[in-house]
């Protein structure tokens, strides 16, 4: 009993491949063939951010005095550019950027940075830049070293002792 379901078992798989094999083969379609080409290089296409710089050092400067620079990139890929998102670290860094704005290959464009210039000694903050690019995001710096206002006196941490 058991080499009969065996043997029916055997014949049913074989008959099952060769019918699917023939079937497989008459699906193709000429068109959907070159439709999946033609999708697939364009997926090869991608968007580079290249910037002009990727930090900024705003020196010294005096507690609470606003700063700004413009970070410059160009879209040196082979499609358009799209920035989603740009968020810096702190509430005190504000980026302004071309937001789902198409930037097209060889086509430049700016991001805006606004630091309130608060903090004390060596201040640090990134932006990181969401884009459709291979990456997927892109990170910026700005530093500064922040002064007390004239007047005002540098508190120092004692030890007690």
């Amino acid at each position: 009993m058991k080499r009969v379901l065996y043997v029916f078992a055997l014949g049913a798989m074989l008959i099952g491949a060769t019918s699917c094999k023939d079937k497989a083969s008459t699906k193709i379609v000429a068109d959907n063939v070159e439709t999946a080409s033609t999708r697939d290089e364009a997926s090869k296409k991608v968007p580079v951010m290249q910037f002009e710089k990727s930090e900024h050092d705003f020196g010294t400067i005096e507690n609470g005095t606003p700063q700004e620079t413009i970070f410059k990139f160009t879209n040196t890929g082979d499609a358009p550019l799209i920035i989603t998102d740009a968020k810096s670290s702190c509430g005190c860094t504000v980026p302004e950027y071309p937001k789902n704005t198409p930037i097209a290959p060889g086509d430049s464009g700016e991001l805006l940075v606004k630091f309130n210039g608060t903090g004390q000694n060596q201040v640090t903050k990134t932006i990181t830049v969401t884009a459709n690019t291979a990456k997927g995001s892109e990170l910026l710096r700005i530093k500064a070293f922040v002064t007390p206002k004239d007047g005002a006196a540098i508190s120092v941490p004692m030890k007690n002792g």
